[in-house]
Order: structure tokens, then sequence, then C-alpha cells
């Protein structure tokens, strides 16, 4: 089976040879004859660039059939795709809810801790400051029981001294 150009060619060249059979036999010039030569290959060329436009019409035409069927495939894969989609959101969506739920929570809580890590820190600070302040009193105590000690110690030193001395003075009275 023949192509469309090669057919076109074969039908060039016989219309050649019969037209180069009416130009012997009719005894026409050389000039007559270059000009149907002329005519003949202008017609050929354009009964060529026919012939390829027809073809190239025919190649776009399956490319275009090509395309919308894999269009078509595409289509029906990117539905069952969305109803896939649709059936995944479906079985996520209940943990979904609850993770949302949880999350607030753990945010409340995170919260309330922050304020009562703040409020522990201070308290902290102040227990600090209370518990420096309470060991200095403490030492200051215990510096002033010292003296008191000695106070007491030397009054007591004292008295006796002054005891012995009168008793001394009362012994030697007597």
């Amino acid at each position: 089976m023949q192509t469309p150009i090669q057919q076109q060619q074969q039908q060039q060249q016989s219309l050649w040879i019969r037209g180069s059979t009416h130009s012997q036999r009719d005894g026409t010039s050389d000039e007559e004859r270059e000009d149907e030569d002329e005519a003949f290959s202008s017609r050929t060329t354009l009964s060529t660039f026919r012939a390829k436009e027809e073809q190239i019409e025919r190649k776009k035409m399956e490319i275009k059939e090509r395309v919308f069927a894999k269009l078509g495939r595409v289509e029906e894969e990117s539905k069952r795709l969305a109803v896939i989609r649709k059936e995944l959101e479906a079985m996520l969506d209940p943990t979904r809810k609850q993770v949302s739920a949880m999350r607030k929570k753990i945010d409340m809580v995170n919260r309330e801790l922050k304020l009562l890590s703040q409020n522990c820190l201070k308290k902290e600070k102040e227990y600090m400051q209370a518990r420096e302040a309470f060991g200095d009193k403490n030492r200051e105590k215990a510096q002033l029981v010292d003296k008191l000690m000695e106070l007491v110690s030397e009054s007591e030193r004292l008295r006796m001294k002054k005891l012995e001395e009168l008793s001394k003075t009362i012994d030697s009275i007597r």
C-alpha cells in the first residue's frame, strides 16, 4: 500500500510523462516545453505540499485523540484520589479532634505551670532571704548571749570578790 505522498508523486510523474509526449507530438518549441515543465514542477510541489499538510493534519488528530484519552484517564484517577483523600480524612478526623483537645489542655496546663513556677521561684527567693535573715538573727542572738554570759560571769566574779572582801572585813571586825 502506498502512502499519500507516494501516490501524488506517481500521479505527478504520469502527468509529466503525458505532458512531455503531448509536447513532442504537437511539435511545440523548447520554450513552451520549459513553461510546461515549470508549471508541472510547481503543480508537483504544490501537490507534495498539500500531501504533507494532510499527513501533518492526520498526525495532529491522532495526537489529539491520544491526549484526550490520557486526559480522561487522568480525570478518572484524580476522582479516585479525591475519594481516597476523603476516606482518609474521615478516618483521621476523630483522632484529629482528640489531638486538638489534648493540645489545648496541655497549653492550659503549661500556662498554669509557668505561673506556678514563677510563684515558686518568688517564694523560694523569699524563703532564702527569710532563712538568711533568720540565720543572721540567730548569730546575733548567739553573740548577745555570749556577751550576756560574759557579763553575768564578770558580774558574779565581781560580786564574789566583793562578798569575799565584805566577808574579810566582817571577819576582821569581829
